[in-house]
């Protein structure tokens, strides 16, 4: 991908990973087609809507579960557009499952309520605990 292509996207949307949506200095970001190159082929490097900036890690995840997908036999672009790894600000499944994620990042002094949490619950109830207390919220 071009520089001038990531250059764009940086202007329109910012340094950001889309899918962590944490800020990266923009030499670690990734181009990444929304939808996989072997699925939907090539996109006009002037949609810069059919293009995300990716972390290194990110970029790894999304290739891998994209690989692994249903859809990577089918090749059907329109189940792509509506999957987490191609558009995380609005999709209505995770490569063919019916989830939803939410990624939280600790940082700063927020590394230490997460060292907390971890020493309260472990790392193998962080998620359930989380999500107990988003249940509560909610009723409340």
């Amino acid at each position: 991908m071009s520089k001038a292509l990531k250059k764009a996207l940086i202007e329109k949307f910012g340094a950001k990973c889309f899918i962590y949506l944490q800020p990266m200095e923009e030499r670690l970001l990734q181009v990444d087609h929304r939808i996989p190159y072997e699925i939907g082929g090539e996109q006009k490097a002037g949609n810069l809507d059919c293009y995300m900036l990716l972390s290194p890690s990110a970029n790894r995840a999304k290739s891998w579960t994209c690989e692994h997908c249903p859809n990577w036999e089918r090749k059907d672009a329109s189940f792509c557009v509506k999957c987490f790894w191609a558009h995380p600000e609005n999709y209505t499944h995770i490569a063919g499952h019916e989830q939803r994620q939410i990624v939280i990042t600790f940082t700063g002094n927020e590394i230490e309520d997460y060292n907390k949490l971890i020493t309260l619950v472990g790392v193998s109830k962080a998620e359930e605990t989380i999500k107990g207390l988003i249940e509560e919220y909610i009723k409340s």
